[in-house]
Formats: C-alpha cells, structure tokens, sequence
C-alpha cells in the first residue's frame, strides 16, 4: 500500500507499534501554531487547554514555562483542578473558559498566594460569587474573576449561539461586577466568545451573512458592555474574545486585548470547511484491522470516539487513509470495532488512519501521543497519561 504525505511519515515513524495510536504530525502543528499568529496580528493568543489536553504540546507553543512564547501567552483552562495542576508545573497566566463549583479547588486556590496571582475564575452569576465566597472561607482573600458575557446573536425569537452567560447587557455586566467588587474580589477582565461565529464553517452565503451580522452586533454591544463596566469598577486587564474560527473578527475590535485558539493547532474535521484556515490538519489516530466480513469491507479495531455537540455525521471520526474508505452508515464508529466500505486491498493487522472531530477530546481515549518529525518520534503523555482526568 502507498500512502500520501503527510501520512507517511507518520506511518513510518510508528510502523513498529501496534494500533490503535494517536500522533500528531510536529511540522504540521507548528505551521498551524505559526499561521494562528499570522492571523492575530500582535494580538497575544491564549491557548484553550482543552482543545489540546497535552502538556508537551502545551509547552510546544507557550515554552517550557508554560506561560508565553511566540505570540502565545497564557492559557484558557478549562476546570479548576486542571487550572492548579498547571500552575504547580510552572504555568502564570490561566483563565478559567468556565465557572467552577469545584469547592474543594477553591479551598486551594484561597490557600496558596501563587495560585491566587494565576488563576482567574470566571463568573456570570451572582450565585457564583456566593459558592466562591462560602469555599474561598476568608474575606482577606480576594479571588481574580473575569465576566462571561453572552456573546450570541439574537433576531427576534431567534437564538443563534450557544447558550452560555445570562449576562448580555451593559447594565448587566455593570452590575455583576460592582457586585463582585462590593463581596471582595478582583474584577479583573471581561470576556465575549463568539461560537455563532468561532464555530460555523463557511459553507454558504448564508452562513457567511450571519457570520457577518453577528461581527457587527457583538462589535458594537461589547464596546458599550465595557464603557458600563469600566465606569462602574475602572479599567480592566483583559478583554477576551473568539476562538480558532474567528481570530480575524476579534482582533479588529479595538479594546480586544487577547484572543483564544487551540483546536487551530490540530485542525479536526470541523474546521475543514473554514476559509481563513489552511488546509493542514496535524493529528490523527490508527486502528488495526481485524476483520474481512465481506469483498471491499474491512472491519477495524475500536473507533468508536464521537466527539461532544449535536449527535450526527459530523460527530465522528473521518477515514483518510487509506483513500476511498468510507463508515458504513448503519453502524458508524463503533465501541469495539468500526466496519469501512471501499478497503478492496486492505488485509488483516494492516492499519487505517483516521482523523477526529473536534481537537483536544481524542486525548482522552490515548494516554500517548506520537509527536512525529522527520519520521522521528517522540512519545508524550497526554493529560489521561499523566493520570489527570478533568471531567
């Protein structure tokens, strides 16, 4: 069987190892991480942690520190626990994607001054502040929050955007954190993520219109957003925004301060219909087969690894190698065993290459990844390897 680049190189740096495997293809992911920054322009990127669930690749991008490299700089976590694991690895920029209600974290947090000065935790609800409040235990603590702000877009009855902060409007925003302030904590940044638009591929004119609309929409109401907070608590540190799918809307507002990336860095099939993306996608996974069932279908090992969102065809894992094999429709990727149609030439223990969904969640069916160079390997743990499981 031949195979096409890069698939090859990854085939061959770990033909000696049996499936199923995940590897990441180095030179593919350091483009990527390159064109991130390309697109940011001098707008520092944080990296979102849980599109890569890998701390070698962590430090790949950000240093070995953990904190800034190369148009990168801190990171967005995405639990407490994980946040803490971090920082006791060496990383001083983490905000958190999401509120916790991990009171167990909190105590820690309140309890180490080096944690404190890291960490910020994210809050939309006054409900939050009472949790955070209640485990921190100590008014002389005063924990680093930024706001989540619903960044979606709404015309009329229509919702579009995924269903995050109930913190919409200025006055809102302005409240929560004068709040905040009044309980003891340190309002330090605002934060709009844009999934309306970070998340849809330009598949057609009607997306991209919407795409358009929301830009404009989110534009004008994170810049009264931020005049209502700063006038009600002063200036802020961080204005956070978009995601892979939208670095070039966020970075020409003005008051963005900071844009988050990190499925950019892998590119799963998600990504594949977006225009301002390059084609090079850096990670897949191998599985063996085991089966022949019938003439042209090779039934293979495991697979079974449907990425999170709306159930369907867009959830699971891509054959690409070898080309023309396709899942079968009746039984998809399975828990332990992924029928394919098109495999006239593929035999038993030959491997098939497939790539996943979505980025950071294919770690956590690996406790290892091939980073590949040069068809020179480097096995590292991901987060599941070094036996931390953030939920």
């Amino acid at each position: 069987m031949t195979d096409p680049s890069p698939i090859s190189g990854l085939h061959a740096a770990t033909a000696d190892l049996d499936p199923p495997l995940a590897a990441v293809d180095l030179g593919a992911l350091r483009a990527n991480a390159a064109d991130l920054v390309r697109r940011a322009r001098g707008v520092p990127i944080r990296v979102a942690s849980k599109s890569v669930r890998c701390r070698a690749v962590l430090e790949e991008v950000l240093g070995k520190e953990l904190t800034a490299s190369g148009g990168f700089a801190g990171i967005m976590g995405y639990s407490l626990a994980e946040a803490i694991w971090l920082v006791r690895e060496g990383a001083r920029d983490i905000l958190l994607g999401y509120p916790t209600a991990d009171r167990h974290a909190l105590a820690e947090l309140a309890a180490d001054p080096t944690l404190r000065e890291s960490i910020t935790l994210m809050i939309d609800d006054v409900d939050q502040l009472d949790l955070i409040r209640a485990a921190v235990g100590s008014d002389h603590v005063h924990p680093r929050v930024c706001i989540d702000v619903d960044a979606s877009l709404r015309i009329g009855p229509l919702h579009l955007g995924v269903r995050r902060s109930p913190i919409r409007m200025p006055e809102q925003a302005a409240a929560l954190a004068t709040e905040a302030v009044r309980r003891g904590f340190d309002v330090v940044g605002v934060m709009t993520y844009e999934a309306q638009i970070a998340g849809l591929p330009d598949t057609n004119p009607a997306v991209r219109l919407v795409k358009k609309a929301s830009a404009a929409e989110i534009a004008k109401r994170r810049r009264a957003v931020l005049d209502a907070v700063r006038s009600a608590i002063g200036e802020l540190e961080i204005v956070n925004s978009g995601g892979t799918g939208s670095i070039e809307v966020s970075i020409s507002d003005p008051d963005v301060t900071e844009v988050t990336a990190g499925s950019g860095l892998y590119l799963p099939t998600l990504f594949d219909g977006y225009r301002n993306l390059a084609p090079r996608p850096s990670m897949y996974f191998a599985l063996p087969v085991l089966r022949r069932p019938a003439d042209g279908i090779a039934t293979a090992f495991s697979g079974g690894y449907i990425a999170s969102g709306p159930a369907g065809a867009a959830r699971v894992p891509k054959p690409v190698w070898p080309l023309g094999l396709k899942l079968i429709g009746t039984e998809g990727a399975g828990e332990v065993q992924t029928p394919l149609t098109g495999a006239k030439d593929l035999r038993i223990g030959d491997r098939v290459w497939f790539r996943h969904a979505k980025a950071g969640e294919l770690c956590e069916r690996f406790t290892e990844i091939h980073l590949v160079e040069n068809e020179t390997r480097t096995t590292v743990p991901t987060y599941r390897g070094e036996g931390k499981c953030f939920g």
